[in-house]
């Protein structure tokens, strides 16, 4: 019984020499990781940017499967947030600012903890991504317990800043990789009412740009009565790769052409039909360019003429509203082109052979009359 007794007390003081040790423990921490993502900077910042994402990437919640993640209407961008909830706590997360492309801050709470979270994102030799993750803030008592019996705060908060970044690299090569591109060949595009808010923008910043205005257009829709006739699309009335601008109309079908009041961002119009080459890229919106140039020879091997007064129509027939991986995503792409001239060829008119058609025969020749009977026929 002493030794019982012995042990329980060793295991008491223990206990509380523990506690106090973590007590005084300073209960502010800093972590940093870094690792080269095997895909191009606007591709990892777009995925790291969309909190729909973390469950798919970060190591706790791919490792935990009592986690349960909660997503509001914003997920990307300043002002994007999630929650979770889990057998080992509750916690939730909010973007504060971004730059686009190049950085995001993060707040971060969980059970007591709070950190600042920040990721940079820099380009690296043959189109990859250097990513940087750091976070510094307080830890609950109860963290700092757990850090303490696991090699402090930077071994257990960095195991999982590791763990995850390895995730986004296997994740970002397999999503970006997976595409296909087929060329339809020609089809008639059918006239389409819609909805419209245009602008000039980047050319790789316009369905960054589309994900902001398309839930403008529906709000619209909704607000004003209108139905919605099918998926978002962009048309691009100019693309200059020059530049790399290109002036586009985001696009939403509704079942009727409307008039909007002047000075008004969104505006109504009508799509006429036209004839069109037709290409369907599924996957990631980084193989557009490919899919352009697919269809490009496709054109001119066939000695189509392209109609040159407009650029193209992309249809976001399964967009990021629609699915997260990029390798699900579908965009039919529509350059204008202007129908074959057809020959006209006359039919030629086939008279049938009757009676009334047949030729007279010619009459016969009259005898002259001589002067000796013109003058007995005067009397």
């Amino acid at each position: 019984m002493k030794i019982l007794k012995y042990l329980f007390l060793f295991l008491l003081l223990s206990l509380v020499a523990l506690t106090v040790f973590v007590a005084t423990q300073k209960g502010f921490f800093s972590v940093e990781r870094s690792k080269v993502i095997n895909s191009p900077k606007a591709t990892v910042y777009n995925y790291v940017n969309d909190f729909r994402n973390y469950e798919d990437f970060e190591s706790w919640s791919v490792e935990d499967p009592t986690i349960r993640m909660t997503f509001p209407n914003k997920t990307a961008g300043n002002g994007a947030s999630f929650y979770w909830t889990g057998a080992e706590g509750n916690g939730n997360a909010i973007t504060l600012k971004t730059k686009d492309g190049e950085s995001i801050q993060q707040k971060m709470k969980y059970d007591g903890t709070e950190a600042d979270v920040n990721w940079t994102f820099k380009d690296t030799l043959a189109g990859k991504t250097k990513v940087t993750w750091k976070a510094s803030g307080t830890m609950s008592f109860l963290f700092k317990i757990y850090a303490a019996l696991n090699g402090g705060s930077d071994k257990v908060i960095g195991t999982i800043y590791e763990k995850s970044l390895a995730n986004i690299d296997k994740n970002l090569d397999y999503e970006t990789k997976t595409f296909a591109i087929k060329v339809n060949g020609v089809v008639r595009k059918t006239e389409t009412p819609y909805i419209k808010q245009t602008f000039t923008s980047e050319i790789q910043k316009v369905n960054k740009n589309a994900k902001i205005v398309i839930p403008k257009l529906i709000e619209f829709s909704k607000n004003n009565g209108l139905d919605t006739n099918g998926k978002p699309f962009i048309i691009y009335h100019t693309y200059d790769t020059a530049t790399g601008l290109a002036k586009v109309s985001i696009c939403l079908p509704t079942n009727k052409e409307i008039m909007t009041t002047s000075g008004s961002d969104i505006s109504g119009g009508k799509l006429d039909g036209f004839e069109a080459v037709k290409t369907t890229l599924t996957g990631d919106y980084s193989h557009t360019n490919e899919a352009i140039a697919k269809t490009t020879a496709f054109i001119n091997n066939e000695k189509i003429t392209p109609d040159l007064s407009w650029s193209h129509l992309e249809i976001l027939t399964i967009n990021k509203f629609d699915v997260k991986s990029p390798s699900k995503l579908m965009t039919e792409i529509y350059f204008p082109t202007k129908p074959k001239a057809v020959p006209v060829v006359k039919t030629p008119v086939y008279r049938p052979e009757t009676e009334s058609a047949a030729p007279k025969p010619a009459k016969p020749a009259e005898t002259p009359k001589t002067n000796t009977e013109e003058e007995q026929s005067e009397f």
